[in-house]
């Protein structure tokens, strides 16, 4: 129920001119105000699953919320939420339509979407969607999209599958692998209390590609080696509560359960790491090696 209104939220940042109210509104047996600007009966109209490629204003009466003016994927059409919700008036546009639709303000408030302070629930307030519909992305082509990737996905596991096995190997490390892939080789086991959900703790590490070049550390000296050294930042544990700091997958899954004292190895699958859509120095796609050591449980 809620991709609808994540989307909205992504999409609609910003200012948005005033809609113009000079037209009359018509009103479907629902309860959705509408009026087409621009309409081409026969065209192609939307169906439920399709993602709709648009430009849009929207507005809370006449106080301005946001503008799209380029083209982008905006709206997956969903089933209708509510009585004369958005959902249904996607369903009633046509390929190069341009029209307006008037949504109760407080029922998409109850959905659990924010709005300004200015906001008065109870008083009848109207949320105001100025839409031109550029193109459609059919149903049919969203599952293929999705299916390719997975499958891209399912192609880069295997591959790594094989390459993370032979860095094991050279690099003689003793290890398998777990269900996702990744490596969890204990180099020293502690005897202190475990890392757990909700306890703190203080991890010393250095993170590195498979071509062994670190790419951060909480170790200084290791980050004069490396070219990394910053006198800005203290080099010390990194500091956290279990479950409360975004981490990626393989940290979360190797150092889970291991006590204090420990020190590990992780070598991480790019689907526990970064993924795709790398980061900063990390490169799309690219498997990662932590050396940590659990230096203290709380």
């Amino acid at each position: 129920m809620k991709k609808h209104l994540k989307i909205l939220a992504v999409a609609f940042v910003g200012t948005l001119l005033l809609v113009s109210c000079n037209k009359k509104f018509k009103t479907t047996d629902s309860g959705l105000m509408y009026k087409f600007i621009e309409i081409n009966k026969g065209a192609q109209q939307p169906v439920e699953g399709d993602i709709l490629v648009a430009t849009c204003k929207i507005s809370l009466d006449d106080s301005l919320l946001a503008e799209v003016t380029e083209a982008q994927p905006l709206f997956t059409v969903t089933q209708s939420l509510f009585k004369g919700d958005l959902p249904e008036g996607l369903k009633m546009m046509h390929l190069g339509d341009k029209a307006i639709f008037a949504i109760e303000a407080d029922s998409v408030h109850n959905l659990g979407q924010d709005f300004p302070p200015y906001y008065k629930p109870g008083t009848g307030m109207k949320l105001y969607y100025e839409i031109y519909l550029e193109s459609i992305i059919t149903r049919d082509s969203v599952m293929k999209m999705q299916a390719e990737y997975q499958e891209s996905l399912r192609q880069q596991a295997l591959a790594e599958k094989d390459t993370l096995a032979q860095y094991v190997k050279a690099h003689n490390l003793n290890g398998t692998p777990d269900e996702d892939g990744l490596y969890i080789i204990v180099n020293k086991k502690g005897n202190g209390p475990k890392v757990e959900i909700g306890r703190e703790v203080d991890i010393n590490y250095t993170g590195k590609l498979l071509n062994g070049k670190v790419f951060d550390t909480s170790n200084e000296t290791i980050a004069k080696e490396n070219n990394l050294y910053n006198p800005n930042r203290q080099y010390v544990p990194l500091h956290y509560k279990v479950g409360e700091m975004p981490l990626i997958t393989g940290w979360e899954k190797g150092v889970i359960n291991q006590p204090a004292g420990t020190k590990l190895t992780l070598v991480i699958p790019s689907s526990l790491g970064y993924g795709p859509r790398g980061a900063e120095v990390i490169p799309p796609n690219s498997p990662l090696i932590f050396e940590i050591e659990i230096v203290s449980v709380k």
